[in-house]
């Protein structure tokens, strides 16, 4: 049913959002490719991904919890672009697996915007599926 073909993106929550900048853009070369100041969000080209950094005091990094350490997450989801499907039977065959599905919204994500629902694994982390965009 699934054909997973990418890693969209991930979303790392930072305590020192220029020190995180710094690192991935000048010891790693990727490149700011967006921001959402009003999220705390800033997006950065890693290849054919994204990496995204949100700040733990902003709007997407308070839901992550206290700061990373051992009380808080540093990862807040993980984005796995999968091979277009038509929605209803990408939530059918997910609930037909116990999988409760969120509402498919619209997404930006590497290969820009696109429909995404979020589900959990068994351990609790969040992951998306975003649908490939069809040509």
């Amino acid at each position: 049913m699934l054909k997973l073909e990418a890693i969209d993106h991930l979303v790392l929550r930072a305590r020192d959002l220029p020190r995180m900048l710094a690192f991935y853009c000048d010891v790693l070369g990727c490149e700011v490719e967006r921001e959402v100041p009003e999220l705390g969000l800033t997006q950065l080209r890693a290849g054919n991904a994204l990496i995204d950094l949100v700040g733990v005091d902003g709007e997407l990094g308070k839901l992550g919890g206290s700061a990373p350490g051992p009380e808080g997450r540093n990862l807040d989801h993980f984005c796995l672009r999968i091979a277009a499907v038509a929605e209803e039977d990408l939530t059918s065959y997910l609930q037909s697996r116990g999988v409760n599905v969120s509402g498919f919204s619209k997404r930006y994500g590497a290969q820009g915007y696109g429909k995404s629902i979020y589900i959990e694994d068994p351990e609790g982390n969040t992951v998306e599926l975003k649908l490939a965009i069809l040509p």
